[in-house]
């Protein structure tokens, strides 16, 4: 048992293990602790959203929805890699489960498996493992079919390397849900004792430091929110993003940019937010945070 990691640990150990970290707007007081406890805790649960798209993903797991609010887990992990961090305390991520199954991730006895599940989400004698495990949800449609990019499996096997290695944890703290809900089958589309394995292997020889001290990271330009970015806006920060756009090979600029946002800017940031992965209406133009966070869009006075 562990005291959970603060939001400044939780961060440093991620980046530590060479993960790419992304902090959603709010995420360090994003919480469900006034409905029960956060801690002591134990492990790491990983999951599938059941959804496609970065951005509304990340959405998803901050928001939750009407019969389950969120935040849905700690970390979102696309597909890229990136780990987006969406809470910071009790998520709804992990519902009940089976004690037995608590007991040798506890004691780290058990063998390729724990113990298959016998408990769920409102089963007598189910354990509330939101209390006691980190959750990452990770960006598949879990259906078999969807793939597990190379960069997505890694960024796994890092974050979940990064908590134990803060927590002095094995491998075999690392959990899928189907491994603690006799109702739940993610992770699909690969296992979780070849995940272990991995994650063993990695925890097995320490982070390697950089070689020397990195640069001091750029101020960059702060989510302005949706609305800024409409017809007749004038700003330096339009022009900042057009400029960042362009470095990306997402230019759909005849002239330009420039500093009023007009419908080059919109297609420009459409073909940014399909770069990402984003398709359909999550691909409209429209900047969102997650999306923008992405960019870097250098600070503008």
């Amino acid at each position: 048992m562990a005291t959970p990691l603060t939001a400044d640990a939780l961060v440093a150990a991620l980046r530590a293990e060479g993960v790419t970290v992304v902090e959603h707007p709010g995420w360090r007081t994003h919480n469900r602790d006034h409905i029960g406890p956060w801690g002591p805790v134990n492990g790491v649960i990983v999951h599938h959203t059941v959804s496609s798209g970065t951005e509304a993903s990340v959405e998803l797991c901050y928001n939750g929805y009407a019969a389950l609010p969120g935040p849905l887990c700690h970390g979102v992990i696309a597909k890229d890699g990136t780990v987006h961090l969406v809470g910071n305390g009790r998520a709804n991520h992990a519902g009940g489960g089976d004690p037995d199954v608590l007991a040798h991730v506890i004691a780290e006895d058990y063998g390729e498996r724990p113990p298959a599940p016998r408990y769920h989400e409102g089963s007598a004698g189910a354990v509330d493992g939101n209390a006691r495990f980190y959750g990452f949800e990770c960006v598949n449609l879990g259906d078999g079919k969807d793939p597990w990019p190379a960069a997505q499996l890694d960024a796994i096997e890092r974050a979940s390397a990064a908590v134990c290695r803060a927590h002095g944890w094995t491998a075999r703290s690392v959990i899928g849900h189907l491994e603690w809900s006799d109702w739940k089958v993610d992770p699909r589309g690969f296992t979780m004792p070849a995940m272990r394995t991995r994650i063993a292997a990695r925890l097995g020889a320490a982070p390697v430091p950089p070689a020397s001290s990195p640069p001091a990271t750029p101020r960059h330009q702060p989510f302005p929110g949706a609305a800024f970015f409409a017809v007749g806006r004038n700003s330096p920060v339009i022009t900042a993003m057009g400029r960042r756009l362009v470095a990306e090979g997402c230019s759909a600029y005849a002239v330009g940019p420039g500093p009023r946002w007009t419908e080059a800017d919109r297609r420009s940031y459409a073909a940014w937010q399909r770069k990402l992965g984003y398709r359909g209406a999550d691909a409209d133009g429209i900047p969102g945070p997650v999306s923008w966070a992405a960019l870097n869009v250098p600070y503008t006075a």
